[in-house]
């Protein structure tokens, strides 16, 4: 029944920074091996990327800068409409205003202002339900299984919805993707329901292996796609909405009025385009080696892979420990022997037992499962 909602090693430091985020940052920057994400960048080094030799393979540095969205802005707003095979796209500051403006345009253009979604979805659990707040929507839940909604479960929704959002990969259930199968039925059956499709594909660049289709072969599956640029391809900020060319530009003219017609946003399109030139790419390999990390990780006694086996490039692990003490670990690890496996830990609903989100990105490339066993055996001793 549907539910409604109106959720080798370095010394030590001398000396580590008193501030959360500035121990943090120093911790994973100064570490000589991170297994999960990509290295911080310092300021310099950001404007150093984007003015060296990775900006000027994705674009050219020697023109004028953008001017209220036109320039490099809609190189990449093309150069994303070509990727995944849609009429026109719009480059947004921020996936939460992309999203907020994909739901109000359907809803309009719908007559209908419920939207199907996962209760673990990001306007959900990340976006203070900006979606009812600022735009009077409803939600309505096909389903409260960690997973995405299949096509009985949309079929059988007991409320009219307009708009039927999927998150693709679910993250909060652990980065978790239906077959293909089950994605193109669930699809069908919300258009047998004169229903629309969006996609939240925030990270939808690394689902390809798991769907062994092309991104155009996806995204033509929905009426409208956001991806974003931060997650995933290491981008400064931003994301991008796809559609139908009238879709997209009604969502311009929301765009601005919701504050995202921004002077100038060259710094993060430019670090946009270098994720697309250089890590869309590797993705795949990414994805194959979660799998050889996730393995290595699960093979600690009480601790949990979720998925058991990763579907994209990112998954959760669990350990039974606090999070504080795991957190405070984790960083000790990474000052004191220069090996920096986590990033945070947070407390799950069990008692005792919490999880962090592993990345496994260009860093984790160089680790084998004897040094990821060698370096959580170091862990875990200097947990306990």
């Amino acid at each position: 029944m549907a539910n409604e909602h109106s959720s080798a090693s370095v010394p030590p430091s001398a000396e580590p920074p008193v501030d959360g985020a500035e121990r943090r940052f120093a911790a994973v920057r100064g570490a000589e091996r991170l297994l999960s994400g990509a290295r911080p960048l310092s300021l310099g080094e950001w404007l150093a990327e984007l003015s060296g030799e990775a900006g000027r393979a994705a674009y050219d540095l020697d023109g004028r800068t953008d001017l209220y969205g036109d320039g490099i802005v809609a190189a990449l707003e093309d150069r994303v409409a070509e990727l995944l095979g849609m009429e026109a796209a719009a480059f947004f500051p921020t996936g939460t205003m992309a999203q907020q403006v994909a739901l109000r345009c359907w809803a309009e253009r719908t007559g209908n202002q419920l939207v199907a979604m996962h209760p673990l979805a990001h306007p959900e659990v990340h976006e203070r339900q900006a979606y009812a707040q600022l735009t009077g929507l409803r939600s309505v839940w096909p389903t409260r299984e960690p997973r995405l909604p299949n096509a009985d479960e949309v079929a059988d929704c007991d409320e009219p919805f307009g708009t039927l959002m999927l998150e693709l990969p679910l993250r909060d259930a652990g980065f978790v993707l239906p077959s293909w199968e089950e994605l193109t039925a669930t699809v069908e059956a919300a258009r047998e329901r004169d229903a629309v499709v969006h996609f939240d594909g925030a990270r939808l660049w690394e689902t390809t292996p798991h769907f062994g289709r092309t991104l155009p072969e996806i995204a033509e599956l929905a009426d409208s796609v956001y991806v974003s640029f931060y997650k995933t391809l290491g981008g400064v900020s931003g994301a991008a909405l796809a559609g139908p060319e009238e879709f997209v530009a009604q969502a311009k003219a929301w765009r601005h009025r919701y504050g995202g017609q921004l002077y100038q946003q060259w710094p993060a399109v430019l670090s946009a385009l270098v994720g697309l030139e250089r890590e869309l790419p590797r993705l795949p390999e990414y994805v194959k080696h979660a799998k050889v990390v996730a393995k290595a990780l699960a093979a600690v006694p009480g601790s949990r892979v979720n998925p058991g086996v990763p579907q994209t490039h990112q998954f959760q692990y669990l350990l039974p420990y606090a999070a504080d003490t795991l957190n405070e670990t984790t960083l000790r690890q990474a000052e004191e022997t220069g090996r920096a496996l986590f990033r945070g830990w947070r407390a799950t609903a069990v008692p005792g037992m919490s999880f962090t989100e592993i990345t496994v990105a260009g860093p984790a490339l160089e680790w084998s499962p004897q040094d990821i066993e060698d370096a959580l055996g170091q862990f875990l001793k200097m947990l306990r």
